[in-house]
């Protein structure tokens, strides 16, 4: 087998971060001893999480079996995502701004032409729909469970309560044309093509799109995560790990 070094695109913060909520997780679990000490857990967990690396690379790497690597990133997956804020928490964080970006995206799974409901239409292959809030700059403040790609942006942002707790905070919220009919404070862009629109509207939309513009920043820092770029586990683990990213993410911007 060849090995050659590699680098992960993260600052030290994110490791020191990582490593001592490990180690405290082992400490209150009284664990004696185990192959790779809090740091190396850390640090192979990382390497999953930002570079897709899969489990039987990082058995080779870390001299451990596959097994382990998998119950190490399970571990480490379920610590970070009991971290991340609720939506109600991170509206409430969120008040104070001007408005905030609601957008959603379909992170790639690998599944077969059968498996209708992860099927979306829009995009033509299968995946999971996640839902996201980004503030005024495009960073992060919120993402949602995921669900079937077949379920569209309005009906996940409805299943979510997205729509509700923007409206009971009185926040304004910037959306695409996925979600017309929204109502509440969400505001979408007028509908038909652009040259069809009187000019007025035409303004608006222009306007509605620069804003809009800025959230796509939120989505490219999601999927700077390469592991979320083409997933290949269990939809039901899915959830855990956009939530673990968003917890390494905000807990350092």
């Amino acid at each position: 087998m060849l090995a050659y070094p590699s680098a992960i695109d993260l600052s030290s913060s994110h490791l020191r971060f990582l490593t001592g909520k490990l180690a405290e997780r082992r400490r209150q679990v009284g664990t004696r001893w185990r192959r790779l000490p809090p740091n190396r857990q850390a640090l192979l967990v990382l390497a999953h999480l930002r570079c897709g690396d899969t489990y039987t690379r990082l058995a080779a790497s870390f001299g451990i079996g596959v097994a382990t690597v998998y119950r190490y990133i399970r571990e480490a997956v379920d610590l970070l995502a009991a971290l991340v804020p609720t939506l109600q928490q991170a509206l409430k964080r969120a008040a104070a701004k001007a408005f905030v970006i609601l957008d959603g995206t379909l992170l790639p799974i690998d599944r077969i032409a059968a498996d209708r409901p992860f099927y979306s239409g829009k995009h033509r292959k299968h995946g999971m729909n996640v839902q996201v809030l980004a503030d005024p700059f495009g960073r992060l403040l919120w993402a949602s469970a995921a669900l079937p790609g077949a379920v569209h942006d309005i009906k996940a942002a409805r299943t979510h309560g997205i729509i509700d707790a923007l409206a009971e905070v009185g926040l304004v919220c910037y959306g695409d044309k996925g979600y017309q009919g929204a109502g509440g404070t969400v505001r979408v862009p007028f509908r038909g093509k652009h040259r069809n629109l009187p000019v007025g509207q035409q303004a608006v939309n222009v306007a509605h799109a620069r804003i809009r513009a800025v959230g796509e920043q939120a989505m490219a820092t999601l999927k700077s995560w390469r592991l979320l770029r083409k997933l290949r586990c269990s939809t039901t683990r899915i959830t855990g790990l956009v939530q673990a990213v968003l917890a390494l993410h905000i807990t350092w911007v």
